[in-house]
């Protein structure tokens, strides 16, 4: 049922359809969609999961690849009044029943590959219906049939996802979006990206993250786009369809642009039909990024700032705003009001180190089941995102580091982002990431873990490192100890997890 007032996060897929009906919407493998196709199959989709018995409220957790299954899955969610809570499909065993059990989910939408790891672990799963590649799945009963009428009334105020924060330093915790959140949200992104019916966007990211489906993929269907569709990130793939499909804009997490400015298929590919590079959900190093600017000086880039507790995004840094401000992060997005402030909540001068705090209709509710977390998060009337920043006299906003990797070294505070910066200039490094370990002298020693480069880089030892950083920073700001490891620990939305370092460290 449509309210007179309707603004709901499946309400701009049905509106863009009663514009563009015939217009195609979505393309993945060998399927495309119209915009009416789309939209029609949602409210069958919707249809499916109210017959499972399932009724407007319940949680129903999603786990798979992208795919245009994946999608319907979430929009038939929010058109039959249900949470949609999505799950890393790397997770498994007890990290996977513990966002099943947390988030109290009654039914799961899965790909066929990935079901049977339910059967591997303890939870309350009712129900699990496959999304694709089956007789019977979700998407062969949502192309064909007539469509439902669905008895359930949905308001912008009912919840429609759960965020799983990426747990980087504890247990994840789920962010209640509620459709009057993302719908101010979309339009953020629409106005600070720039996102247009004719940029051609293809979105490799995974969906289970916000950024990839409410930063783009649900902003790009708000706006009438042809929508392509990958299932992963895999870099050749990626670079090959820029340049067949006439590719215009992009979004990659830093972790897949750092091997993609490496990969020695950049050079021969045509992309100059990419007009649009957007990046976010972390750090961006600063020497990959002018690497990427200096292959393709064309290339308007936009750096997207936030956490899934804003919906994403928070602030953007324009292509024209680059080059004054390479390291920064942007302005606030229309609907986002923010201040840096001190530990007692007091605003800070410009050019100070602060927490950057908000103020939105982009925000969550709170944190599902957790009151106490909600409370500390909350307190003082607004967000605290435990990022520490600093603002220019201008207000753009340049991220340090997250407060808790900040090291604590002889008693002066070092960021640990600027380490590794220092770092990624050495031709020798693919990447970085420091940490402060305790130490009896220093409080904290700042120690590097580094993944060297496959050719060329197996020479490099810590110390031609350490004298590297040593050239380039002050003396306390260079690590004690250089590790050199194969591989970072991250999770699939590209998250380092500096925890994992921290945890497997023995310290000699």
């Amino acid at each position: 049922m449509t309210a007179i007032r309707s603004s709901t996060v499946d309400d701009v897929v049905r509106r863009s359809a009663l514009r563009h009906p015939e217009r195609t919407a979505l393309l993945f493998a060998d399927r495309s969609w119209t915009y009416r196709e789309l939209d029609d199959a949602v409210t069958r989709a919707a249809g499916v999961l109210l017959e499972l018995g399932l009724a407007k409220g319940d949680r129903v957790a999603a786990y798979g690849k992208n795919s245009d299954a994946y999608l319907l899955g979430f929009l038939g969610c929010a058109r039959a009044g249900l949470v949609h809570v999505p799950i890393n499909y790397n997770l498994t065993g007890e990290e996977l029943s513990y966002l099943l059990e947390q988030s109290g989910s009654r039914a799961a939408l899965a790909d066929p590959a990935m079901a049977a790891r339910f059967d591997e672990i303890e939870h309350s799963l009712e129900q699990v219906l496959i999304l694709r590649d089956i007789d019977d799945c979700l998407l062969d009963r949502a192309q064909t049939g007539a469509l439902p009428t669905l008895d359930v009334e949905v308001t912008d105020t009912d919840l429609v996802q759960l965020l799983y924060t990426s747990g980087t330093t504890s247990r994840p915790k789920g962010a209640m979006m509620t459709h009057r959140a993302f719908v101010h949200e979309y339009v953020s992104c629409i106005l600070s990206l720039g996102c247009r019916a004719d940029d051609e966007p293809l979105h490799p990211m995974p969906l289970y993250h916000s950024a990839g489906m409410h930063v783009f993929l649900l902003p790009y269907l708000a706006v009438g786009a042809v929508n392509h569709l990958m299932e992963a990130p895999d870099i050749p793939e990626i670079l090959r369809r820029v340049e067949a499909d006439a590719i215009g804009a992009l979004f990659l997490a830093p972790t897949v642009w750092v091997p993609l400015s490496n990969h020695p298929d950049l050079a021969g590919r045509d992309l100059s039909s990419l007009r649009k590079a957007f990046y976010g959900a972390s750090i961006m190093p600063q020497p990959v990024l002018q690497r990427l600017q200096q292959r393709l000086p064309d290339l308007g880039f936009y750096n997207c700032f936030g956490q899934s507790e804003i919906g994403p995004l928070a602030t953007v840094l324009g292509p024209e705003e680059h080059a004054a401000r390479p390291e920064s992060c942007g302005k606030s997005v229309l609907f986002v009001e923010l201040r840096v402030v001190d530990g007692e909540g007091n605003d800070v001068p410009p050019g100070e180190l602060g927490e950057v705090v908000y103020r939105s209709p982009q925000l969550c509710e709170g944190y599902w089941g957790k009151p106490q977390e909600t409370a500390e998060a909350f307190h003082g009337g607004w967000f605290h995102s435990g990022d520490l920043v600093r603002a220019d006299e201008e207000g753009f906003i340049t991220v340090v580091d997250r407060i808790k990797d900040v090291i604590n070294t002889g008693g002066v505070l070092v960021a640990s982002r600027e380490v590794e910066d220092a770092l990624y200039d050495h031709p020798a490094v693919a990447e970085a990431a420091v940490i402060g370990t305790p130490d009896e002298r220093w409080i904290e020693a700042i120690t590097a873990f580094v993944v060297v480069k496959g050719v060329g880089g197996g020479d490099v030892t810590a110390d031609a490192l350490i004298a590297h950083v040593r050239g380039r920073l002050a003396g306390f700001k260079v690590p004690k100890r250089v590790l050199f490891v194969d591989e970072l620990p991250r999770n699939a939305s590209g998250k380092l997890l500096k925890r994992v370092l921290r945890d497997g460290l023995t310290i000699t």
